[in-house]
């Protein structure tokens, strides 16, 4: 399919990003995977090449380039190699945007030029044991006291909490009973501070690379200029960055669907069965014309979607329309893949196994199916 979404620049930096992978990610991925961890001078290498750093003003040591088709390509080549790396999208799509938008002076001369480098690698902590979706619910609480507040709670599913040297805590300042959203606040919490703990690291049924951590804050003393935006607007500030969370899910979702289907049509080329080629019978035919129709559907609503976010008109409707069908649509995809890889398909050493496993989570996190319906259904006034 002729995509038009991508200028030069976008392409030139697709070659960067596909060396660098195939040089320093290929040959390594097992390891990691095993391991169930990359290293931490990954993200300082990607710094020194500028592959981290697009979004990040010059002045800072950046690329200067607030485009979000760097961050497509960068999923989209990682998605080529067949290679997962979560965390690093965490970061860059989710994270990231954060410090960029919010960050005052002070704040911006601290931290930017540590996130352009990748000296500076980041999390976000919302959820809690007892909250999950519910941010209202939150009950980790900062209590100002002095210039300092102090921070005591616990979070998990915390995505990249393993290396991260800056975590934004979303933390409850205040208590209004009539709004459960009111009184919530951003607070950057750096490595190594007394009271901040790592806990442990959870066990995934994909995602094996991705460090996915719990996190403890006892007695944590938080200085009052690491406030991220304004007290008691944490809700307003996470949801003005929820498209592109939503958005960056689906990217991943509809690359690693188009990874699955050229797999697959690569392994029933020299599969036999029965002394045919699979590739030669009419149900895998018509399975895969299914499928590159299904994708290329996909597709094209992403780009539209991505069109319009870097446009600044991508609105939550459309954001989870395009998460809701993209997801879906990788869930369904993937799955048949695997089962024209047969019995292979479901050893993990076969990429396709790990492609299944990693695609489950996409129609959870970021917002369940059920919430992306349930938002597009008020959208219809029901």
């Amino acid at each position: 399919m002729r995509r038009s979404l991508f200028a030069q620049d976008h392409e030139d930096f697709r070659l960067l990003v596909r060396d660098f992978i195939a040089r320093e990610v290929v040959p390594a991925y097992e390891d990691w995977r095993r391991a169930g961890l990359v290293p931490r001078e990954l993200f300082t290498a990607m710094g020194k090449l500028g592959i981290i750093g697009t979004a990040i003003p010059e002045e800072y040591g950046g690329g200067g380039q607030d485009d979000y088709r760097f961050n497509v390509v960068i999923q989209e080549e990682c998605a080529r190699a067949v290679v997962t790396l979560g965390g690093l999208r965490t970061h860059l799509d989710v994270v990231v945007p954060y410090f960029t938008s919010l960050a005052d002076a002070g704040q911006r001369a601290r931290w930017l030029p540590g996130l352009a480098s990748g000296e500076l690698y980041t999390a976000i902590a919302m959820s809690e044991p007892g909250t999950g979706s519910d941010l209202a619910g939150i009950t980790t609480r900062a209590v100002r006291a002095g210039d300092h507040y102090v921070l005591n709670g616990a979070k998990t599913f915390i995505t990249g909490g393993h290396h991260a040297d800056l975590v934004i805590v979303v933390a409850r300042t205040a208590t209004d009973p009539g709004d459960r959203r009111a009184g919530l606040s951003l607070l950057v919490v750096e490595k190594g501070t007394p009271g901040f703990a790592v806990g442990r690291t959870l066990e995934k049924i994909g995602l094996s690379t991705q460090d996915t951590v719990e996190l403890s804050f006892t007695d944590v003393r938080v200085p009052a200029a690491d406030l991220l935006g304004e007290e008691g607007a944490a809700f307003s500030h996470l949801g003005r960055n929820l498209a592109q969370e939503r958005l960056a899910i689906a990217v991943g979702a509809v690359a690693q669907t188009r990874a699955a289907i050229d797999l697959t049509v690569s392994y029933v080329r020299d599969r036999t069965v029965f002394g045919r080629l699979l590739s030669h019978f009419q149900n895998t035919k018509f399975e895969l014309a299914a499928m590159a129709a299904e994708s290329e559907a996909a597709q094209c609503l992403l780009d539209a979607a991505v069109a319009a976010h870097v446009a600044g008109e991508l609105s939550a409707v459309d954001a989870a329309k395009t998460k809701l069908f993209c997801t879906e649509t990788q869930g369904r995809v993937v799955d048949r893949c695997l089962q024209l890889h047969g019995g292979y398909g479901y050893i993990l050493e076969s990429p396709i196994a790990r492609l299944y496993a990693d695609a489950r989570v996409t129609r959870i996190y970021g917002g369940t199916s059920e919430v992306m319906k349930t938002i597009i259904s008020k959208s219809l006034g029901l």
